[in-house]
């Protein structure tokens, strides 16, 4: 697909990312890029039984993948309907055997969307996120990553605090997480060759308080999404590239929606966080120093 063609690199490639990072601290004003929101009054108040979109990524990392799509069928919503909607890449053997595998699980009040896109785009994850955005039909979108798992309450906990909300964007203000694990860790070495439904021990999580709507964490009003999509308005983000690229877009899609989020009580948000990612590239030395960084960011931010 043509639009997913890496372009050719630029020398100022780095200078745009360095700026966009700058601006998106909140040095420039967000109306420079993204002139208009929807206004409050343009937000629908949805009550009752709510349409939710969960949007997730997965690049070699079906071993994550697996405990979120099984959150999902041992805590079935009973109050809202959720469409799963994953983005994966065809060369991912594990990963496209795991969504083959869930497809064939009926859950009630819960549709799986698996939509495949060219590595290139996948690599860049503001890309899919755009298009979830664009073309979602939910009255709440849900941008997270497949090493986050919705168990017992957390669905139907999030459908109770979003009645008759209008923000742009909220997030929950806790959620439950494993220590930086080794890539040996048993939890993270689950049997993908005789596929089943898994659940995790909660004694390996402990609870932290969150104060901001991050990358895994951002759940954004429907009728925004659709207006503005993921950082659409900033084209340095939704350029493929040839390797994974770090998701400075984060920050930026708050500082387009000019708000760090309103935290809502959501129960059941529990994440697996781990040294090695798997969707590093380059040598041993590189992946090396990159676990060791997260190693070090992960004693501060606990």
């Amino acid at each position: 697909m043509d639009q997913y063609k890496v372009p050719e690199p630029r020398w100022s490639d780095g200078l745009q990312g360095r700026f966009l990072r700058l601006a998106a601290s909140g040095l420039i004003p967000a109306s420079w890029f993204q002139p208009e929101l929807p206004a409050v009054e343009q937000r629908a108040a949805r009550t009752g039984h709510l349409q939710l979109e969960i949007v997730s990524h997965c690049w070699k990392y079906a071993h994550m993948l697996v405990y979120q799509l099984s959150s999902l069928v041992l805590n079935p919503p009973l109050t809202c309907t959720v469409t799963v909607t994953v983005y994966y890449g065809e060369e991912d053997a594990p990963t496209v055997a795991l969504l083959a595998h869930f497809a064939a699980i009926e859950v009630p009040n819960v549709v799986w969307n698996w939509q495949c896109l060219p590595r290139q785009a996948l690599f860049r994850r503001a890309i899919g996120r755009n298009l979830a955005a664009r073309q979602s039909k939910a009255d709440w979108v849900w941008f997270t990553d497949c090493d986050l798992l919705f168990r017992a309450g957390c669905l139907d906990g999030l459908a109770a605090a979003l009645q008759g909300r209008r923000d742009v964007l909220v997030f929950p203000a806790r959620e439950y997480c494993t220590g930086l694990l080794p890539h040996d860790a048993p939890i993270l070495q689950p049997d993908l060759s005789n596929l089943a439904v898994l659940d995790v021990d909660d004694a390996l999580f402990s609870v932290f308080p969150r104060d901001r709507a991050t990358g895994p964490l951002q759940i954004t009003h429907g009728d925004v999404a659709r207006a503005v999509g993921y950082c659409e308005s900033l084209p340095y983000y939704q350029r493929p590239s040839n390797t994974w690229c770090k998701a400075y877009e984060d920050r930026a899609f708050r500082w387009l929606l000019r708000s760090q989020g309103a935290p809502l009580d959501v129960p059941g948000v529990y994440r697996i966080r781990h040294v090695a990612k798997g969707r590093y590239t380059g040598s041993k030395l590189n992946t090396g120093l990159r676990s060791n960084l997260r190693r070090l960011v992960a004693r501060f931010k606990g």
